[in-house]
């Protein structure tokens, strides 16, 4: 079978148009230039981001396409699963906050109920900001996309020095080779991420170097050893400096003391009960370290949009949304059956959703859950953060986009037959809702 990528009539008729940004790019084994924007995201005018003061916080507020109402109704149900604790959700509509709310608790046991300014984990919707930032820097001439991972003098080491010959591109397409997850399980252990990255040589590899993907997460954050030497500042530091400051994303930051410290903070549960937070995945901070609140995650969102060229520029956007390698989902129900065309780019996954390209990224730890999903040429989407294990919210943003397609209802959430979804909720002691500090 021929590679997606490179064979765009395997898309429908109907996602020709909405797969225009993928037709005619080549499929980069290493460097690249990065371009000046694509026709659907520099033509889109600049706007102002979010205004705390002004959030849609309200049913008179839900103004949009989609019918808030009812998807407001459908989570409410949803918070019934046994397995759900706290969620919070944020809409956007051409390019504009229409929807944002908080369901159930952020700690149950002291009935600390979620608002728009509960700070959660991103999880992996972090290995995001890593592709931002690697472009960003690029633009700026401060490392190149095209120099050998090991010019940077990273603890990465791959089999047959593979690391001498692969680059930041591969890195962050997750085309190293490597088993799938290698070393996850020592990083949740305590086993030092450095350390694991100087052993991945002898890992069994599950395809030739630059030739699949492969999800990481200890590898990828070689990438916070690149910035930190090639320029001399700590990943993190940068991190703010560069897109969390200039966006206004006041809760935003990586590390375990940006959830801990935030004054409404996500306990993480499991089938209900309350788990120890670990620091393992704030440990590899490009892959798995960033915290906020939805209102934040919302505007990091609408930055991808394109509505903060001045941030983030059209050709960064382009370049990082664009897939570099094809990823392969099994599954024929559920949305799944209107999905093809999965590929991954600069830490951000895409594919076609009946006819229309979807760029976003899912997360998960333990006790947390997050994803976030958009239409860059609609400027429309959804983010959500909860911190269960559940997986149920994952299959709610293809409601949304329902709506948003004008495509008839399709229970993708399974909420009509599940007959545990009547019982009444617990009740949550109110809190007054306050503008991000």
């Amino acid at each position: 079978m021929k590679h997606w990528l490179r064979s765009p009539l395997v898309w429908t008729a109907g996602g020709v148009a909405a797969g225009a940004l993928l037709i005619g790019m080549s499929v980069s084994r290493g460097g690249g230039v990065v371009v000046t924007g694509t026709p659907a995201i520099a033509a889109q005018a600049s706007a102002p981001l979010i205004d705390d003061a002004n959030l849609p916080l309200t049913p008179d507020r839900w103004q949009g396409k989609v019918d808030y109402a009812a998807l407001d109704a459908r989570i409410t149900r949803m918070m019934r699963d046994p397995e759900m604790v706290g969620l919070a959700v944020a809409a956007v509509e051409n390019g504009r906050l229409t929807f944002v709310n908080g369901y159930g608790f952020a700690d149950r046991e002291a009935g600390l109920p979620v608002t728009p300014q509960t700070v959660f984990r991103w999880a992996s919707v972090s290995k995001g900001v890593a592709g931002t930032l690697a472009y960003q820097l690029a633009q700026q001439g401060k490392l190149s996309l095209s120099a050998p991972l090991s010019s940077y003098h990273t603890t990465l080491k791959l089999a047959g020095g593979a690391e001498n010959r692969l680059a930041i591109p591969d890195l962050l397409a997750h085309r190293l080779g490597l088993a799938r997850n290698a070393y996850d399980g020592k990083l949740e252990s305590g086993d030092p991420a450095p350390m694991l990255r100087n052993m991945l040589s002898t890992v069994p590899q599950q395809c030739m170097p630059g030739d699949c993907h492969s999800y990481q997460n200890v590898a990828y954050d070689a990438f916070s050893e690149i910035v930190a030497n090639a320029t001399k500042t700590p990943y993190e530091q940068l991190a703010e400096q560069m897109l969390f400051a200039p966006l206004g994303m006041k809760s935003a930051g990586l590390g375990m003391a940006n959830l801990t410290g935030a004054r409404n903070w996500a306990r993480p549960y499991r089938h209900r009960q309350v788990q120890t937070l670990s620091d393992a995945y704030f440990r590899v901070p490009a892959a798995a370290g960033v915290s906020s609140n939805i209102v934040d995650l919302a505007r990091w969102m609408e930055a991808q949009m394109g509505q903060a060229p001045q941030v983030i520029t059209p050709g960064v956007l382009a370049e990082i949304h664009r897939p570099r390698v094809a990823t392969y989902k099994g599954g024929r129900g559920g949305p799944e059956a209107l999905i093809i065309s999965h590929g991954y780019g600069q830490g951000w996954r895409s594919h076609i959703y009946d006819g229309h390209w979807l760029v976003g990224h899912g997360g998960a730890v333990n006790g947390y859950r997050a994803v976030m999903w958009f239409d860059p040429e609609r400027r429309t989407g959804i983010v959500m953060l909860w911190n269960s294990g559940s997986t149920r919210p994952f299959r709610l943003p293809y409601e949304f986009f329902d709506q948003v397609y004008g495509r008839p209802y399709s229970d993708w959430t399974e909420l009509d037959n599940d007959p545990r979804l009547n019982a009444p909720l617990p009740e949550a002691v109110p809190e007054t809702m306050t503008s991000a500090d």
